[in-house]
């Protein structure tokens, strides 16, 4: 898959999550996430392996931004399971994350501690940037802020060592791409 294309996937995503969970339509950012996937996984050499890594993201997720949830630091306006836990669409969105994470991220493997900060900053931007959207509300920002900043500075590593593990995209090559997303040409000679 073309690394440009995965990263334009994601922000669709991204913004189809955030938009749909701030206006009560929180499927939207589950379809479109699905759609997503779908394709991505089309596009993958070992789609299982893929498959796998997507799911081990969604369940990280899913555990991981409960905890500023159940702490009383930020809150979701739409798409609960339960009370204290996170909401579907943010799930959707750490799986659609790790759509990414061996295509548009995969310079990013085997750099630790660059993941781990990479984490800590973009992460915490990410929620920002969300709240100012309407799909989150930072009760007490600096604490939820902070943690966040940590959660996803111990993610990343995490995330990108699952990516390794389950790297179902080595090899890919569709519709006229190279793994490193350089269009084939034919040469006539």
């Amino acid at each position: 898959m073309n690394w440009f294309a995965n990263f334009i996937f994601f922000q669709i995503g991204w913004f189809a999550c955030v938009l749909g969970g701030a206006n009560q339509v929180p499927w939207l950012g589950v379809v479109v996430t699905g759609l997503a996937v779908a394709y991505h996984l089309w596009q993958a050499a070992q789609p299982r392996l893929e498959l796998m890594l997507v799911l081990l993201a969604g369940g990280l997720g899913a555990l991981l931004d409960s905890l500023p949830v159940a702490l009383g630091w930020l809150t979701y306006p739409s798409g609960m399971f339960l009370a204290g836990a996170a909401p579907s669409w943010i799930i959707a969105m750490w799986i659609l994350f790790a759509t990414t994470l061996n295509v548009s991220l995969r310079w990013l493997k085997g750099r630790r501690a660059l993941a781990a900060l990479l984490g800590a900053v973009a992460g915490p931007l990410a929620y920002y940037a969300g709240a100012k959207l309407g799909g989150v509300t930072l009760l007490e920002p600096t604490a939820a802020l902070g943690l966040l900043a940590l959660i996803w500075a111990l993610a990343m590593p995490v995330l990108m060592a699952l990516a390794n593990r389950f790297d179902g995209m080595a090899g890919s090559v569709r519709h006229g791409d190279t793994p490193d997303g350089l269009a084939i040409t034919e040469r006539s000679g």
